[in-house]
């Protein structure tokens, strides 16, 4: 078996045996990487990519906007309406290939992704990464 497709299987089990929290927290680092790499593909010209990484960004939100019970936690409406924001943002920024665009997604998700770590450690009392 080769490496790419040793990658593969890895990441494959890794997500099939995640608990919801980590796969949670998978989603946000997926999402962080795609607008950072966007912001850095915009800076060098590559349309191509950035497309490519904003579209894969936009899937992780609505991702992200279904996976929320709005009946368990009250919080959920506003978290809603932040992921409807961000999802419309990310369609502007890949068709103008706008970086404050990008910029201001960034700054939305990160915090939110601290969040959602630090929340997932004191949930499941398991290991979360951030970076």
């Amino acid at each position: 078996m080769n490496t790419q497709l040793h990658r593969a299987r890895y990441v494959q089990d890794a997500i099939a045996t995640a608990s919801p929290a980590r796969l949670l927290t998978m989603l946000y680092d997926r999402l962080v990487r795609d607008i950072t790499c966007a912001q850095i593909a915009i800076a060098s010209g590559d349309t191509a990519e950035v497309n490519t990484l904003l579209l894969h960004a936009q899937d992780i939100v609505v991702e992200l906007q279904s996976s929320l019970d709005t009946s368990i936690w009250d919080g959920a409406r506003g978290l809603q309406e932040l992921y409807r924001y961000l999802f419309t943002e990310l369609i502007s920024a890949n068709i103008h290939k706008d970086a404050k665009k990008v910029a201001t997604c960034l700054r939305i998700v990160e915090p939110l992704r601290e969040a959602w770590h630090e929340a997932a450690l004191l949930t499941v009392g398991g290991v979360a990464r951030v970076g």
